[in-house]
């Protein structure tokens, strides 16, 4: 018998216009709708990649803070005042561990004394190492010196300043300095609004009969040191205290200079062995 011909139902398949036959894709099987692998990992799961390693690489070291805010430039920038106890101690230990730096392994120290500073100038050296990781023996000398300088300086009497008010009383000063002197030397005395001694210091060393002396350089180191009253004085070799046509002319400049700056020319004292000249006492300021 003839088998009948077996009658099929074609039905057309949706393919797109330019779909190839022979293309490597079209012998692929078709098993479904599938989620493409994505290249760049979520937030997550670097989160749970990053080992402790890692994680400690992406905190800045001081180094690459802000020049502002690191401790050394600030403390230069601003003064000592304007620092924490953990940057003023971070300066001294001089760095940190790979995970804190010197400021933040100072804050852990601190924070387990209270930030007390007394209570952290009583902690013994083997207690500072055993305790803090990265801590060693030296850095924790450097802390316990420096607590014991902060109850030291408490325990000081202020400085005595010398008080200057008086041409007498600045030739009593200067006369042991000056005089043997044997050529002309010449000495400014930054004072503060009391008439109190902030500084003497020699800005001139001349010859027999004269020295230099540079008005600019005297105006500076007031300023530097924050002098309020400013007074000059020189020696005559010779011994004979009348001042000369240059100390005259020196006098009126210093005058200006100081009436510039809002400071207070107090005398131009000249100092010899046994007496003095002083030109505010002779009226000529």
């Amino acid at each position: 018998m003839k088998k009948k011909d077996s009658i099929r139902e074609v039905f057309p398949l949706d393919r797109p216009s330019n779909f190839l036959p022979n293309h490597p894709q079209s012998k692929k099987e078709n098993k479904g709708p599938q989620k493409t692998a994505s290249c760049q990992p979520s937030d997550k799961d670097k989160q749970k990649d990053l080992t402790p390693t890692k994680r400690i690489s992406a905190r800045l070291s001081i180094k690459e803070w802000a020049t502002e805010d690191r401790p050394r430039e600030k403390l230069e920038r601003l003064g000592p005042a304007a620092l924490s106890n953990a940057e003023l101690l971070a300066i001294l230990i001089g760095s940190g561990t790979p995970s804190l730096s010197a400021v933040d392994l100072m804050k852990t120290v601190l924070k387990a004394y209270h930030n007390n500073l007394n209570s952290l100038g009583k902690a013994e050296i083997h207690e500072l190492v055993t305790r803090f990781k990265g801590i060693g023996p030296a850095k924790a000398i450097t802390i316990l010196a420096a607590c014991e300088l902060g109850k030291r300086r408490q325990l000081e009497k202020a400085e005595e300043r010398q008080e200057l008010g008086s041409a007498t009383a600045v030739y009593n000063y200067m006369h042991p300095r000056m005089q043997d002197l044997d050529v002309e030397e010449a000495w400014i005395l930054l004072l503060n609004q009391n008439y109190k001694l902030i500084k003497a210091e020699s800005i001139s060393h001349g010859g027999i009969t004269e020295t230099a002396v540079d008005i600019r350089v005297i105006m500076r180191e007031a300023l530097l040191h924050h002098a309020t009253i400013l007074g000059l004085c020189h020696n005559h070799p010779s011994n004979n205290a009348t001042p000369s046509c240059e100390d005259d002319r020196l006098t009126l400049r210093m005058k200006k200079a100081c009436s510039l700056m809002r400071i207070f020319f107090m005398d131009h004292v000249i100092i010899c062995d046994g007496q003095y000249y002083s030109y505010r006492e002779m009226g000529r300021l």
